[in-house]
């Protein structure tokens, strides 16, 4: 027998013997009793224990090895050689009093399967490693296999290479028991959802949670659907570019906008990164608002309506110096009276025809779809005496104008608002929208 294949023979003496003997001693034994005393592995193990003052009961009498696929429901001792695709620690009531487990998912290159353990002294379990398992048994449990660690098992850890488990395997078993959702899906209050995305962008900070200081890292993440901001409570090791798929997250929102969470109970599993190829930052999703509206919000969204009212507000203003709220008859109402500084800015009400929106456009935007200049604004309002008439002229420009507005989209008691970072007037194709009202008015195809 090799070195490599006694190895785990050997780390399972050391557990029982509480690691107060050393591996390469233990290795030493086991050589001589198994090549000049001639023995069974499982007898020279037993010796050793018995040598050395341990419990030679401690070892691990071997199951049936078996892969997942080929579990049934009533398994007494099994063995298998998986990959912890999770590992969730609880706490449970027992008839002795409370109990920590951990529960989760495994996984073999021939399926996934829940597992729990009970007993956390005897045998520790990492995710993302691999171990052979050493006398599992199983259960049923709504009607599915559950493997189950006793205080007979034991676990050895092994190489990585050991265990393959395919992408759509490892889906499966990180997804288990949540909801896989998209990311124009996700809202508010929303907990235990699977999320597969790119990674846009990283970046860390510290904060205080709980009175503790904690490094948190928070970025951008997209699918095919749209693009959410998310917030790691542990590190991941997350970077730009690579798609993963996130377990067990739940969603907060802040006036409508959904932000992903996950912590160190969560999953990620990280798959090919060319599974989103079309995912790109600088290229939103169209969505209509009645969808946005459905949610409660949406980070970066492209919406394409019709510009049916300016309201008031727009035009030519003036802001605080401070605090760049807007001033009202010379005074800001944080400041009192100050000079304000003159500004451009359109507050235009955009309907899509599932729903209307406020949208918020600020001085490059404006001055890009007016074809004008602040200072121009400022000559003009000067030589009429009335800042009223850069609101006219937008009333004439814009009313009735459809066009595409891209921003964050949040919710209020008044309803969906966008800061538009960008817009432009859409472009008309008179035969389609023909076509559209004939079949929408007439029934014609």
């Amino acid at each position: 027998m090799e070195n490599e294949d006694i190895a785990p023979h050997v780390k399972e003496v050391a557990r029982v013997l509480g690691n107060k003997v050393e591996e390469s001693k233990i290795a030493e034994e086991m050589e001589t009793y198994l090549k000049v005393y001639r023995v069974s592995l499982e007898t020279a193990k037993r010796s050793i224990v018995k040598n050395f003052g341990g419990d030679p009961n401690a070892l691990s009498r071997g199951g049936v090895r078996k892969k997942v696929a080929e579990l049934g429901p009533s398994e007494g001792s099994v063995d298998l050689l998986v990959k912890i695709m999770s590992a969730i620690p609880k706490e449970v009531e027992t008839d002795n009093g409370k109990k920590q487990i951990v529960y989760g998912m495994l996984a073999d290159e021939s399926g996934a399967v829940p597992y729990t353990l009970w007993d956390m002294e005897r045998v520790s379990l990492k995710q993302g490693e691999v171990f052979m398992l050493h006398n599992a048994y199983t259960k049923e449990f709504g009607g599915k296999v559950q493997v189950n660690l006793g205080n007979r098992a034991s676990a050895e850890i092994r190489k990585q290479d050991e265990v393959q488990v395919d992408s759509a395997i490892a889906q499966t078993a990180v997804s288990a028991g949540g909801e896989t959702v998209k990311v124009a899906s996700l809202q508010d209050g929303m907990n235990n959802v699977t999320v597969t995305g790119k990674i846009l962008s990283v970046e860390s900070k510290e904060v205080e949670a709980s009175g503790a200081k904690k490094i948190v890292f928070s970025g951008m993440l997209a699918d095919e659907t749209g693009k959410v901001q998310y917030s790691a409570w542990h590190d991941f090791g997350l970077k730009p570019n690579e798609v993963v798929t996130i377990s067990r997250a739940y969603v907060k929102g802040w006036r409508g906008v959904p932000k992903l969470n996950f912590g160190e109970r969560s999953g990620v599993m990280r798959l090919k990164d060319d599974l989103l190829p079309d995912v790109e930052a600088s290229r939103p999703k169209k969505r209509s608002l009645e969808d946005i509206e459905r949610v409660g919000g949406a980070t970066d969204v492209l919406v394409e309506g019709t510009i049916v009212d300016i309201k008031e507000g727009s035009g030519l203003i003036f802001r605080c110096p401070q605090c760049k709220r807007v001033v009202q008859k010379g005074a800001c109402r944080i400041h009192g009276k100050v000079e304000g500084i003159p500004d451009l800015r359109i507050k235009a009400v955009i309907d899509d025809g599932t729903a209307a929106i406020t949208a918020v456009i600020g001085r490059g935007i404006t001055e890009a779809l007016m074809a004008t200049t602040l200072e121009a604004c400022m000559r003009e309002a000067r030589e009429a005496m009335n800042m009223d008439v850069i609101k006219e002229h937008m009333d004439e420009k814009l009313f009735a104008k459809p066009v595409l507005v891209r921003g964050n989209v949040m919710s209020d008691e008044f309803g969906l608002m966008m800061i538009v970072n960008d817009a432009k007037v859409a472009p008309i194709d008179v035969k389609e929208e023909a076509t559209h009202l004939l079949v929408e008015q007439e029934g014609f195809q």
